[in-house]
């Protein structure tokens, strides 16, 4: 089902520039943008030298606000490559007046252009699409193409966590990091957020009260 774009949509984004770095417009030239670097100089974003941490696909952020809110001392960056849901993510980060968030409007595929080598403490992957058909396993935010991506971003000790309700996905990913030499160092098949001191996403929330089982991996880079 195609989402209807939201009204105002332009000027709304407009009004949230200072805290997005960079909107990506035209998936056809991914490839090339991303060759063309524009490192991020994250001391002068934030204006200090702390932790950075990064989400891939913030959805509308409320567990990015929410994490930023509750860790002062660490730096977030949170990308989202669909506009129409990104600007509700950056409403409520202005709502908040967190200065230590900003946003990237693109795909995964683009985060190289941004973020230089080694730069990254930890990458969150919360209830991304399990694209369970046949045919999309590249397109899934665990594929190894897209580890790489994040191995190469994070420190060394660093970690991907990632929460999904699809225990296909839960597999898949699984198969995924040890064929990329993560570490696995902590998984669950029935994972409670909020016993555990977790942030309880939006989506998590439905899919409990669905009586769904939320799967948790950490992976840690070698």
């Amino acid at each position: 089902m195609r989402m209807h774009r939201k009204a105002n949509l332009d000027e709304r984004l407009q009004a949230c520039s200072d805290i997005c770095l960079f909107t990506f417009k035209g998936e056809k030239n991914m490839k090339i943008a991303a060759g063309q670097k524009e490192y991020l100089d994250f001391n002068a974003v934030f204006g200090n030298a702390n932790p950075v941490v990064l989400e891939v696909g913030c959805g509308k952020g409320a567990y990015i606000c929410a994490l930023a809110e509750r860790s002062p001392d660490v730096n977030f960056i949170a990308c989202e490559k669909i506009s129409n849901v990104l600007v509700e993510a950056l409403e409520l980060a202005k709502q908040k007046r967190l200065k230590n968030l900003f946003f990237l409007n693109c795909a995964a595929e683009v985060l190289p252009k941004f973020i230089p080598d080694g730069q990254i403490e930890k990458v969150y992957l919360n209830f991304s699409n399990p694209l369970p058909r046949k045919g999309y396993e590249k397109q899934r935010l665990t594929h190894p193409r897209f580890l790489r991506i994040y191995r190469a971003m994070l420190k060394e000790g660093g970690q991907i966590i990632q929460k999904t309700d699809a225990r296909e996905l839960y597999e898949f990913s699984l198969q995924s990091y040890l064929s990329e030499g993560f570490e696995i160092t902590f998984k669950s098949e029935d994972w409670h957020s909020e016993q555990n001191g977790d942030i309880l996403t939006e989506h998590e929330r439905r899919f409990i009260a669905d009586g769904a089982n939320i799967y948790r991996i950490v992976a840690e880079v070698k």
